[in-house]
């Protein structure tokens, strides 16, 4: 990765911190910045605000202060402490009534009784809470998220959970002693804590765990929660063996991961505290270890390589408001004195940017906008690519054509090079960044420049100063620029490079879309103004990345349709705005690109009729072809019919492109042109059109089904035509069976009308069968069709309309329809008055012999049907039978329709169930013709139906 240099001003205003003595450390957070002097016991706290710095209270401590930070959570400050030369671990806690002249302070264990009467009772009284510990302490870190504490001793980490206890009508801030990690092949000189990960870093190391808990069970043991050293990758300590001529060293290493147990460092977590989360196991996972060899060209140290600034900084998933706050990815960052390290510890740990400084650093602060390094006379600003990897995290549509965002990998680069004399230290908070400086008399010669002219003011310095002056020093407080304004110059500032069509317009504009998105992910944001000009910058940059991309003809091009949906910019407003520019070459690659896509989808905009026309235009310049396609697009529905034939009239002849002029033709009331237009291809041609352009017959917007001209003159004139086409696309999968339902409801204005179904679209459903469909399809249509097929035989007086097919076209399309029993045939004939044009009993009746439609799902339906008829008879009897209830089925026929009984026992008394006819059919047969003599011919005949299958003795008997 390269570094690119640029010269913006991230860097606003600056004051002075009025402290009157050396600062000796100094950390900051929320509105205040502590400092503490040399050799004091006392700790200042300066407020910020807006372009004020000044003196808000201070507080003495119990010893001389070696280290301390503070808490934004919790609002406490922590320190390690010197006093007879022990080293002692304390939390103060409301310490904003010192400011206001209380004078009150209690001391107290940690995990002190809450009911001690002098404990917590008075709300303007600063605690201090002491925390023994069996180790010196080494360093401190406090979580950003949840306000832990986390202490590095010598050879272990102590974690304490922050806790809220009420007490007497307030709330008392405590810790609990949670967890102790045991290690052993690492010093811990720095550490970050962060939501559960813990980082720890020695000159030359750095180690970055993850704590999971898990419950606890009754097998669980300390053994199984211990990660010893692996062999192999052990750390061995720089040591000089028997030969002095010789110095060990171990090579570089990175490991990521699985791969990190194998770095020799072994982590034994201890659970100690009361705390719920941390009743459970722990359990260690190493997920980074990176070890640097050395540089002994200089010497026996490491000062050119001694890492520094290890930092585990928290991005909050967007949308959530503090203090609900969840926290989304965490990044670490560390730094070696000429390179930097970020890496991303998400679903995949991976180093995302590496940073080269021009000179030697002496510290960094990460930020989620952005890296600020101070080398010796140098404050610099480096931008960062935590949000570009936070947004791939939390958003699985980008990088795809709904949205997208800036890559992960692209070139970091350095917005500013501040200069400063004699920069020590850096802390950050908010929008502020506060450095210590110490100006030495080095310092101050190496900016007197060797030229002739002020060779006579070197001297005069060096005169100047005496061996009794002390280096000067100054606490500068310097506001980074709002991110709004710092975007509007980086976008006026990428205008330079646009003109010279250099790769640093682009870079630019994606910075300032970055430094927009990070800013946005802020959980402190809330609804507030700030908010609302960072999504109308945050719309903006994405109109300027659009406006890019949309200029271009690479592999990139494509980036232009993402860019412009996030922007909220309406389609008329981008033809708008690249129309407006003068395009010597055509329009470029990712403007065609976007707006093929943006006419091509279901869009609600409709484009006036100006801008339809340019829409037009730019095809017939760009891709003539595409204007079918084109003028299909919902948005174009006001474009002007005359125009849109003038340019149609140029194109070469096709199917599609028949149906398109036929569809215009209908807009202007040209019947003629319209039929004309439709027999020029065979039907197969017109089939493969609509496929090609389902938007020729249907539209969709959102759940509405619109037609389209040419489908309503097509349902009048040509109904086995758009049948057929229907069918087409929804066996290519472009509609589903819903939208084409919808689509013929709509056709027949009948969408509001549950009861009635149009002819039209039972021609649909009986064509989707007849197409051999898949299972899920046919389940669904075939009870469709039986319904509607009972609902018309149940009302006599209905409209009958001729169908597309018969119920023999059926039977010979498919075997979902079969073929009908004679004793069916029989029982239909004996119906005078039935309707044989529409043929709906016939198909049902075929329906129910047929392969598929299952007799259980249509046994409702079969409670709608009557039995007065003989017709209506026959479909209990074929339902009864598919149930094998025989004898049911007999009796009813040798009631209602005995002719039809013989007839009946050949086809549906098979093998095995010969028996039904002694037990049942001959002895009713023969009863029926002795006690009803007016029948008696008609069973006579029945009887001698029977006997074929019967032998001689069976006769004779």
């Amino acid at each position: 990765m390269m570094v690119r240099l640029y010269n913006c001003h991230p860097f606003g205003s600056q004051r002075i911190v009025p402290t009157k003595q050396v600062p000796e450390l100094f950390c900051c957070g929320q509105d205040s910045v502590f400092v503490t002097c040399a050799g004091g016991c006392k700790v200042e706290v300066f407020t910020v605000c807006q372009d004020l710095c000044q003196p808000m209270c201070n507080f003495n401590t119990l010893g001389k202060v070696l280290n301390m930070t503070y808490s934004d959570v919790g609002d406490y400050l922590v320190t390690v402490e010197e006093k007879n030369n022990m080293s002692s671990l304390r939390v103060y806690v409301n310490w904003r009534s010192v400011s206001a002249q209380s004078s009150r302070v209690s001391v107290r264990m940690v995990g002190f009784t809450m009911e001690s009467p002098h404990v917590g009772v008075a709300k303007d009284q600063m605690e201090i809470i002491e925390m023994p510990l069996s180790e010196p302490p080494l360093c401190l870190a406090c979580c950003p998220a949840q306000g832990d504490l986390l202490v590095g001793c010598n050879t272990k980490l102590i974690l304490f959970k922050l806790k809220y206890v009420s007490f007497k009508d307030t709330v008392v801030l405590d810790f609990d002693r949670a967890l102790i990690l045991h290690f052993t092949g690492i010093v811990p000189l720095h550490i970050s804590f962060c939501a559960g990960y813990v980082g720890i870093m020695s000159d030359l190391e750095v180690l970055v765990i993850r704590l999971m808990s898990t419950p606890v069970t009754t097998h669980d043991n300390m053994d199984e929660l211990e990660v010893f050293p692996q062999k192999g990758l052990q750390t061995l300590p720089m040591q000089l063996p028997e030969c002095d001529d010789f110095l060990i060293c171990q090579r570089p290493i990175e490991l990521i991961s699985e791969e990190c147990k194998m770095c020799g460092i072994g982590v034994s977590p201890e659970s100690t505290g009361p705390s719920t989360d941390f009743q459970k196991s722990i359990k260690v996972h190493h997920i980074l270890y990176r070890r640097f060899s050395p540089d002994f060209s200089e010497g026996i140290h490491v000062e050119n390589t001694r890492l520094h600034s290890l930092q585990l900084v928290p991005v909050y998933k967007p949308g959530i408001i503090a203090p609900q706050k969840e926290v989304l990815m965490v990044f670490c960052f560390f730094s070696m004195p000429h390179t930097g390290f970020l890496y991303s510890l998400g679903s995949t740990i991976e180093m995302i940017s590496l940073y080269q400084y021009p000179e030697k650093s002496q510290q960094a602060v990460l930020t989620p906008q952005f890296l600020h390094v101070i080398t010796r006379n140098n404050l610099q600003c480096f931008t960062v690519r935590c949000s570009a990897a936070a947004a791939r995290e939390n958003d699985p549509y980008i990088d795809t054509t709904m949205k997208s965002c800036p890559p992960v990998s692209m070139d970091v680069c350095t917005l500013r090079m501040q200069l400063f004399i004699g920069l020590k230290a850096i802390k950050h908070f908010k929008n502020y960044i506060i450095i210590l400086t110490k100006a030495s008399i080095n310092d101050m010669e190496d900016k007197v420049t060797f030229s002739p002219k002020n060779l006579k003011s070197k001297k005069a310095v060096k005169n100047k100063i005496t061996h009794e002056a002390e280096p000067s020093w100054n606490l500068y407080v310097v506001s980074t620029t709002s991110t709004v304004q710092l975007y509007k110059e980086m976008v006026e500032y990428s205008k330079r490079y646009e003109s010279a069509k250099t790769q640093g317009s682009i870079h630019l504009l994606n910075e300032a879309h970055l430094l927009v998105r990070a800013a946005l992910m802020n959980p402190d944001l809330g609804d507030s103004d700030e908010k609302n000009e960072l999504v109308a910058a945050f719309q903006d940059s994405c109109g300027q990345l659009g406006d890019w991309f949309s200029r271009l003809g690479t592999k990139h091009s494509h980036l232009a349709l993402p860019y412009y949906k996030m922007s909220c910019l309406s389609i008329a407003d981008i033809i708008n705005r690249i129309a407006a520019k003068e395009i010597p070459h055509g329009y470029g690659k990712g403007f065609m690109f976007y707006l093929k896509h943006s006419l091509f989808e279901e869009q609600e905009e409709q484009l006036c009729e100006v801008v339809s026309f340019k829409v037009l235009e730019i095809f017939n310049t760009m891709e003539k072809t595409q204007l079918p396609h084109v003028l299909c697009s919902p948005c174009l529905a006001n474009v002007c019919p005359v125009k849109a034939m003038s340019y149609l009239k140029n194109l070469p002849v096709s199917a599609l492109l028949s149906l398109s002029k036929a569809n215009i033709a209908l807009k202007m009331n040209d019947i003629e042109t319209c039929k004309n237009e439709l027999v020029l291809h065979s039907e197969m041609a017109i089939l493969y059109a609509f496929i090609d352009e389902p938007r020729l017959l249907i539209n969709l917007g959102g759940k509405e089904v619109i037609p389209t001209p040419l489908a309503f003159y097509l349902k009048d004139n040509k109904p086995g035509l758009i049948v057929a086409a229907v069918v087409a696309l929804h066996e290519s999968n472009r509609i589903n069976l819903a939208q084409a339902e919808l689509f013929f409801k709509v056709l027949s204005e009948q969408v509001n009308d549950q009861e009635n179904v149009s002819q039209i679209l039972v021609d649909f459903w009986e064509a989707r069968v007849s197409t051999y469909p898949p299972e899920s399809i046919l389940q669904e249509v075939l009870p469709k069709l039986a319904l509607h097929y009972v609902q018309r035989i149940c009302s006599p007086q209905h409209v009958c309309v001729k169908p597309l097919k018969s119920p023999e076209d059926l039977r010979n399309s498919c075997n979902h329809f079969g073929l009908l029993s004679p004793w069916i045939l029989m029982m239909l004939s004996e119906e005078p008055g039935l309707c044989y044009h529409c043929g709906e009993l016939l198909k049902l009746q075929s329906l129910l012999s047929g392969s598929s439609m299952e007799i259980t799902s249509f046994l409702p339906f079969l409670k709608l049907i009557p039995e007065d008829k003989n017709s209506l008879l026959s479909i209990h009897i074929t339902c009864e039978t598919h149930l094998m209830e025989y004898e049911k089925s007999i009796d009813k026929l040798l009631d209602r329709c005995p002719e039809a009984v013989i007839s009946y026992a050949k086809h549906e008394i098979k093998e095995g169930r010969q028996a039904i006819w002694w037990n049942k059919l001959l002895p009713e047969l023969c009863n029926r013709i002795r006690y009803n003599q007016s029948n008696s011919e008609v069973f006579v005949s029945s009887l001698k139906g029977t006997f074929p299958y019967c032998n001689n003795s069976e006769i004779r008997t």
